[in-house]
Parts: structure tokens; C-alpha cells; sequence
């Protein structure tokens, strides 16, 4: 029977990355073979450290000894409602971290407080950065500061940022390269700041207003006024009705749709309706219906058969509701 000491390092390689950061370095005290694996970059691509809260003087041990120029993505947070006495994200940690990981791609920070760290100490290579339940200088999002800062950035998550408002949104025009953006529970952004915006964020590809107090209607006018272009849209569907699904038609590039719950009004489209107006979009390849109290059969039917150049996809809302990537 094989052993583990059988194994090629390809397969333990793999087998480790499947392993939580504090089990991976334990395995490291195995035996001199096991090491030397630990110590491979290959390992550490990808690193999530949400499930601890470490304190400073660990995770710059971790970016000393084993994170480096293979990491592309990293995970962390806990920093925010653990106590006076909870470890800070500081600016001279991130600074280090584009330093020393110059191919790190995407950063995500959760419940993290970041009121005190200037957006010029994240790396520079970054080009997708999340950022759930976190505390943020406004300054980031502001066009006057800093203005050189995030050059690669793409894709931006503001989830459950609380101080996000209507000037922070017209400031992301800072970031010329920014193509996907997501506002989660952004309840401060109004309809008015969001058509306002999008006027100079033509360039966007993906967009996600989820949970926000903006009705479906009202988002998908904007939307449908100023990106012309945009490929995927998803949006929780509050005050969807059959006259605001009717911008959909001025968005000739979209590829994806989705159309998400739980807040589902009377007036929202019937699956007819729907069908009627998707048939207006050459390119719509993705259609998707979470949590609209459609799963059974008969609506799945009828969209299916309306857009047999789609993909459609009829299902609940997931558990975790306000998980709105999933």
C-alpha cells in the first residue's frame, strides 16, 4: 500500500495548498522532504488568512519567509472589531507586501480598519482589490490625492463600505483602467450619483449594484444611458417592473444577466416579459434568476425555450444572502 512518502512532490504539492496557512507550516515539521515543499513558492500563490487574526509581528514573518514573487492573491482581515487591542493592517506592511510580491494581483481585506492607510501604500501591481466591512480613508476614492496610484486596477468590490457615497462613486474615474465594479449595501449612493457617475465610467464592462437602497429600474436606466458597452450586469431586482426592463435594450454588448432577490415587488416581469425584452440582445449568451420564487419548472420552461442562445439558469438565493459574488 502506498504512503505518503510515496507520493511525488507534484501531488503532495497539491495536496498542501488545499490546507489553511497554519497546517501547511506545521506540515513543514513532518520531516526535511515535507520542508522543503513548504517552502516552494508554487505553495503560496494564493494565501487566505481570513480565518485568523494575526498580529504584526506574525504576518511579517510570513512575508519574510514565505510569501514572495509567486503570490498573485491574498486574503486577510479580522482586523476591525477584535478589541482596542486588535493588530492594524499598517502602511509599512503594505507597502512591504508590494515590495516584496511584485506579480500580486488581487487583494481582499475584510472587517478591516484602513482609515489611516493612504491608498499609494497598496501595491501598485494590484489589479483587483475587495474590500467587505472594511473602515477606508474617503480619501482613496476622491480624484485630487494620490492620483498616480493603482495604475493596473480593474476590478473594484466596495461590500458593506459604510462611508461610500455619491462623490467617492464620480471619483473612480481615477482609475482609467477600471472594468468591473461591484457596490454591495453601498446605501448611500443615491440615483442621482449613480447616473451622475456612470457618465464618466463608460469604460466599465461588469457591473453589480446589490443590496443597495437604488431601485432596479432606476440602475438599469443609467446603465442602459452611459454604458452602452458593458458586457454583465447584476443587480438585486427592487423595483424591477416591465417599463425598467425595457433599458435593456440599449445595452447591445451585454453578454450576461443576472436578476437577483429576494426583493421581488408586483410589478416585477413576468418570465414572458423577460424573454421578450432578452430577445432585443444579440450578444446575451448568460441569463440567471436567483431567489424570485421561480425554481420550479414552468418558468425555467418558458425561458428556455424563449432563448435557446442562452444559457438560463433558474435557482434560490444562496444561504449566505448578502454573499452577493457567489
Amino acid at each position: 500500500m502506498a504512503t505518503p512518502a510515496d507520493l511525488p512532490d507534484s501531488v503532495l504539492l497539491e495536496i498542501f495548498s488545499y490546507l489553511p496557512v497554519r497546517d501547511r507550516i506545521r506540515t513543514s515539521r513532518v520531516c526535511h522532504r515535507w520542508k522543503r515543499l513548504v517552502d516552494d513558492r508554487w505553495l503560496w500563490r494564493h494565501v487566505d488568512l481570513t480565518l485568523y487574526t494575526m498580529r504584526p509581528k506574525v504576518l511579517w514573518h510570513l512575508l519574510r519567509r514565505y510569501m514572495g514573487s509567486r503570490l498573485q492573491s491574498l486574503r486577510m482581515g479580522g482586523y476591525l472589531f477584535s478589541g482596542s487591542q486588535a493588530p492594524q493592517l499598517s502602511p509599512a506592511l503594505l507597502r512591504a507586501l508590494g515590495h516584496k510580491c511584485p506579480n500580486l494581483q488581487r487583494l481582499c481585506l475584510h472587517v478591516a480598519d484602513l482609515s489611516q492607510v493612504p491608498l499609494s501604500s497598496l501595491p501598485r501591481t494590484l489589479t483587483t482589490l475587495e474590500l467587505h466591512s472594511c473602515e477606508v480613508s474617503m480619501a482613496w476614492f476622491l480624484r485630487e490625492p494620490g492620483a498616480g496610484a493603482l495604475p493596473c486596477l480593474r476590478s473594484l468590490v466596495l461590500d458593506r463600505v459604510p462611508a461610500f457615497r455619491d462623490e467617492h462613486l464620480r471619483g473612480l474615474s481615477r482609475f482609467p483602467g477600471l472594468r468591473a465594479l461591484v457596490l454591495g449595501g453601498t446605501y448611500r449612493v443615491t440615483e442621482t450619483g449613480l447616473a451622475s457617475s456612470l457618465q464618466e465610467l463608460g469604460h466599465l464592462r461588469r457591473l453589480e449594484v446589490l443590496g443597495c437602497t437604488l431601485s432596479a429600474d432606476s440602475t438599469l436606466r443609467a446603465v442602459g444611458l452611459h454604458l452602452r458597452g458593458v458586457h454583465q450586469v447584476r443587480l438585486t431586482v427592487g423595483g424591477l417592473s416591465a417599463a425598467g426592463l425595457v433599458a435593456l435594450e440599449r445595452m447591445p454588448a451585454l453578454e450576461s444577466l443576472c436578476l437577483q432577490g429576494p426583493l421581488v415587488t408586483p410589478e416585477m416581469p413576468t418570465p414572458a416579459q423577460i424573454v421578450a425584452t432578452c430577445l432585443t440582445m444579440p450578444r446575451l449568451r448568460v441569463l440567471e434568476l436567483r431567489g424570485l420564487g421561480w425554481e420550479g419548472r414552468e418558468a425555467e420552461r418558458v425561458l428556455s425555450a424563449g432563448l435557446p442562445h442562452c444559457t438560463v439558469i433558474v435557482r434560490a438565493c444562496p444561504k449566505e444572502t448578502m454573499d452577493w459574488w457567489m
